[in-house]
């Protein structure tokens, strides 16, 4: 069953941020960034049950292509993707947002 994605400001940032820096460095590459971590949230918002939990309560998927991971929390009627972070910078930054 689709649930409804809501995705934090803090999360927003998170990519807006990840984005820039990807364009700034190749232009182009933070177009690839926003289409892979799209396809990824379309993945979530489908079935977030799919995904392991990595903490109690929290998920994590992963993009393919880039270092990048979503953090999010499954409710019963939305999922709240909580941060979109590097995989090997603040590993553990997300746990301050749930």
């Amino acid at each position: 069953m689709k649930q409804r994605l809501i995705v934090r400001p803090e999360a927003e940032l998170d990519v807006s941020e990840a984005a820039g820096w990807y364009e700034h460095d190749r232009p182009g590459l933070g177009h690839r960034f926003l289409d892979e971590l799209d396809e990824l949230l379309e993945r979530i918002e489908r079935s977030p049950l799919q995904f392991p939990q990595i903490e109690k309560g929290v998920r994590r998927g992963l993009l393919r292509r880039f270092p990048y991971g979503v953090y999010f929390a499954v409710g019963t009627r939305h999922t709240v993707v909580l941060a979109v972070l590097h995989l090997r910078r603040k590993p553990g930054s997300w746990k301050s947002r749930k």
